[in-house]
Protein backbone atom coordinates (compact mmCIF):
# COMPACT_ATOMS: atom_id res chain seq x y z
CA UNK A 1 0.00 0.00 0.00
CA UNK A 2 1.70 3.37 -1.15
CA UNK A 3 0.50 7.00 -0.14
CA UNK A 4 1.03 9.51 -3.48
CA UNK A 5 2.15 12.79 -3.06
CA UNK A 6 -1.33 14.24 -3.83
CA UNK A 7 -2.54 12.24 -0.92
CA UNK A 8 0.34 13.42 1.27
CA UNK A 9 -0.96 16.95 0.01
CA UNK A 10 -4.69 16.12 1.46
CA UNK A 11 -3.21 15.30 4.78
CA UNK A 12 -1.00 18.53 4.80
CA UNK A 13 -4.53 20.05 4.29
CA UNK A 14 -6.45 18.62 6.93
CA UNK A 15 -3.40 19.17 9.38
CA UNK A 16 -3.45 23.22 8.68
CA UNK A 17 -7.04 23.19 8.78
CA UNK A 18 -7.84 21.29 11.78
CA UNK A 19 -4.82 23.61 13.55
CA UNK A 20 -6.24 26.40 12.33
CA UNK A 21 -9.04 25.91 15.06
CA UNK A 22 -6.73 24.84 18.40
CA UNK A 23 -3.25 25.67 20.04
CA UNK A 24 -2.14 21.98 19.52
CA UNK A 25 -0.25 20.47 17.21
CA UNK A 26 -1.35 17.27 15.57
CA UNK A 27 1.54 14.93 13.99
CA UNK A 28 0.92 12.13 11.01
CA UNK A 29 3.36 8.88 10.99
CA UNK A 30 2.99 6.25 8.75
CA UNK A 31 5.30 3.07 9.13
CA UNK A 32 5.48 0.34 6.41
CA UNK A 33 6.15 -2.38 9.10
CA UNK A 34 7.22 -1.40 13.18
CA UNK A 35 8.84 -5.12 12.83
CA UNK A 36 12.27 -5.90 12.33
CA UNK A 37 13.29 -8.68 13.76
CA UNK A 38 14.09 -11.60 12.02
CA UNK A 39 15.46 -14.16 13.98
CA UNK A 40 11.98 -16.32 13.96
CA UNK A 41 12.01 -16.34 10.23
CA UNK A 42 15.41 -17.60 10.12
CA UNK A 43 14.80 -20.11 12.77
CA UNK A 44 11.91 -21.77 10.90
CA UNK A 45 14.17 -21.66 7.64
CA UNK A 46 16.64 -23.41 9.62
CA UNK A 47 14.63 -26.68 11.07
CA UNK A 48 13.00 -27.16 7.64
CA UNK A 49 16.10 -26.95 5.84
CA UNK A 50 18.20 -29.18 8.90
CA UNK A 51 15.04 -31.56 8.57
CA UNK A 52 15.18 -31.60 4.85
CA UNK A 53 18.01 -34.17 4.28
CA UNK A 54 16.95 -37.07 6.57
CA UNK A 55 13.39 -37.28 4.72
CA UNK A 56 15.33 -37.11 1.45
CA UNK A 57 17.70 -40.17 2.44
CA UNK A 58 14.99 -42.32 3.45
CA UNK A 59 12.49 -41.73 0.77
CA UNK A 60 15.37 -41.01 -2.09
CA UNK A 61 18.39 -42.76 -3.95
CA UNK A 62 19.63 -38.78 -3.94
CA UNK A 63 23.52 -38.23 -3.99
CA UNK A 64 24.36 -36.83 -0.78
CA UNK A 65 25.81 -33.42 -2.87
CA UNK A 66 22.28 -32.71 -4.36
CA UNK A 67 20.91 -33.02 -0.72
CA UNK A 68 23.28 -30.74 0.43
CA UNK A 69 22.84 -28.16 -2.27
CA UNK A 70 19.05 -28.64 -2.44
CA UNK A 71 19.04 -28.11 1.52
CA UNK A 72 21.46 -24.27 1.06
CA UNK A 73 19.14 -23.62 -1.78
CA UNK A 74 16.06 -24.06 0.99
CA UNK A 75 17.38 -22.74 3.26
CA UNK A 76 18.08 -19.70 1.31
CA UNK A 77 14.43 -19.08 -0.36
CA UNK A 78 12.75 -19.97 3.04
CA UNK A 79 14.84 -17.31 4.50
CA UNK A 80 14.01 -14.61 2.06
CA UNK A 81 10.22 -15.78 1.67
CA UNK A 82 9.67 -15.53 5.53
CA UNK A 83 11.82 -12.84 5.87
CA UNK A 84 9.52 -10.66 3.47
CA UNK A 85 7.40 -7.88 5.84
CA UNK A 86 3.76 -9.49 5.41
CA UNK A 87 4.80 -12.63 6.08
CA UNK A 88 7.43 -11.88 8.82
CA UNK A 89 4.36 -10.07 10.89
CA UNK A 90 2.01 -13.12 9.93
CA UNK A 91 4.14 -15.33 11.63
CA UNK A 92 4.14 -13.36 15.00
CA UNK A 93 1.55 -13.67 18.01
CA UNK A 94 -1.33 -10.76 17.37
CA UNK A 95 -0.01 -9.50 21.23
CA UNK A 96 3.68 -9.21 20.36
CA UNK A 97 2.38 -7.72 16.27
CA UNK A 98 0.93 -4.80 18.90
CA UNK A 99 3.27 -4.81 21.21
CA UNK A 100 5.62 -3.35 18.68
CA UNK A 101 3.72 -1.39 16.92
CA UNK A 102 3.06 0.60 20.33
CA UNK A 103 6.65 0.67 21.51
CA UNK A 104 7.37 2.03 17.79
CA UNK A 105 4.55 4.78 18.21
CA UNK A 106 5.54 6.11 21.21
CA UNK A 107 9.33 6.35 20.00
CA UNK A 108 8.19 8.27 17.08
CA UNK A 109 5.71 10.48 19.98
CA UNK A 110 9.44 11.60 21.48
CA UNK A 111 11.20 11.46 17.85
CA UNK A 112 9.12 13.95 16.65
CA UNK A 113 9.45 16.51 19.43
CA UNK A 114 5.53 16.16 20.54
CA UNK A 115 6.31 17.18 23.97
CA UNK A 116 7.75 20.62 23.62
CA UNK A 117 5.06 22.83 23.75
CA UNK A 118 4.34 24.34 27.15
CA UNK A 119 0.43 23.48 27.40
CA UNK A 120 1.16 19.80 26.40
CA UNK A 121 -1.37 19.66 23.96
CA UNK A 122 0.13 17.81 20.63
CA UNK A 123 -1.33 14.45 19.05
CA UNK A 124 0.60 11.75 17.32
CA UNK A 125 -1.68 10.11 15.14
CA UNK A 126 0.37 6.66 14.23
CA UNK A 127 -0.44 3.96 11.45
CA UNK A 128 1.82 0.65 11.05
CA UNK A 129 0.51 -0.81 8.28
CA UNK A 130 2.16 -4.69 8.04
CA UNK A 131 0.63 -4.81 12.04
CA UNK A 132 -2.93 -3.56 10.85
CA UNK A 133 -2.13 -1.03 13.65
CA UNK A 134 -3.35 2.73 14.32
CA UNK A 135 -3.12 4.38 17.72
CA UNK A 136 -3.85 8.14 18.60
CA UNK A 137 -1.07 9.28 21.51
CA UNK A 138 -1.93 12.74 23.39
CA UNK A 139 0.30 14.60 25.20
CA UNK A 140 -0.20 15.25 28.76
CA UNK A 141 -2.62 18.41 28.48
CA UNK A 142 -4.91 16.55 26.51
CA UNK A 143 -5.22 12.96 27.58
CA UNK A 144 -5.95 14.80 31.05
CA UNK A 145 -8.79 16.21 29.84
CA UNK A 146 -9.71 13.44 27.30
CA UNK A 147 -9.96 10.00 27.86
CA UNK A 148 -8.36 7.71 25.74
CA UNK A 149 -11.43 6.08 24.90
CA UNK A 150 -12.64 9.32 22.91
CA UNK A 151 -9.87 8.68 20.25
CA UNK A 152 -11.56 5.53 19.34
CA UNK A 153 -13.77 6.79 16.80
CA UNK A 154 -10.60 8.48 14.77
CA UNK A 155 -8.86 5.06 14.93
CA UNK A 156 -12.06 3.34 13.77
CA UNK A 157 -11.91 5.29 11.14
CA UNK A 158 -7.99 5.24 10.33
CA UNK A 159 -8.27 0.73 10.94
CA UNK A 160 -11.53 0.91 8.74
CA UNK A 161 -9.97 2.74 5.94
CA UNK A 162 -7.07 0.51 6.03
CA UNK A 163 -9.06 -2.36 4.91
CA UNK A 164 -10.55 -0.24 2.17
CA UNK A 165 -6.56 0.47 1.28
CA UNK A 166 -8.07 4.06 1.13
CA UNK A 167 -5.41 5.06 4.18
CA UNK A 168 -5.17 9.08 3.34
CA UNK A 169 -8.64 9.02 3.57
CA UNK A 170 -8.53 7.21 6.97
CA UNK A 171 -5.89 10.17 7.63
CA UNK A 172 -7.77 12.84 6.86
CA UNK A 173 -10.95 11.90 8.92
CA UNK A 174 -9.09 10.80 12.18
CA UNK A 175 -7.14 14.47 11.77
CA UNK A 176 -10.60 16.33 11.36
CA UNK A 177 -12.15 14.28 14.56
CA UNK A 178 -8.64 14.89 16.27
CA UNK A 179 -8.84 18.40 15.51
CA UNK A 180 -12.35 18.67 17.08
CA UNK A 181 -11.15 17.38 20.51
CA UNK A 182 -8.09 20.07 20.23
CA UNK A 183 -10.54 22.81 19.57
CA UNK A 184 -12.69 21.92 22.16
CA UNK A 185 -10.04 21.82 25.02
CA UNK A 186 -7.48 23.94 23.56
CA UNK A 187 -9.50 26.82 21.27
CA UNK A 188 -7.03 29.04 18.97
CA UNK A 189 -5.54 32.21 20.55
CA UNK A 190 -3.26 35.11 18.68
CA UNK A 191 -0.48 33.74 20.79
CA UNK A 192 -0.40 30.23 19.31
CA UNK A 193 2.31 29.24 17.39
CA UNK A 194 2.79 26.05 14.98
CA UNK A 195 6.09 24.38 15.91
CA UNK A 196 6.11 21.18 13.91
CA UNK A 197 6.23 20.57 10.19
CA UNK A 198 2.18 20.01 8.89
CA UNK A 199 2.70 16.90 6.92
CA UNK A 200 2.88 12.77 7.08
CA UNK A 201 5.89 11.05 8.27
CA UNK A 202 6.49 7.98 6.32
CA UNK A 203 8.87 5.44 8.06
Amino acid sequence: MTISAQDRDRISDAIRAAEARTSGEIVCVLARTSSHVTALPIFIAAVIALALPWGLVLLTAMAIYRILSLQIIIFVVLTIMLCLPRIRVALMPRRARRAIAHRVAMEQFTIRDLGRKMDRSSILIFVSLAERYARIIADEGISSRVPQSHWQAAVDALIAHMRDRRIADGFVTAIGLCGDELAQHFPRSEASRDKLPDRIHLI
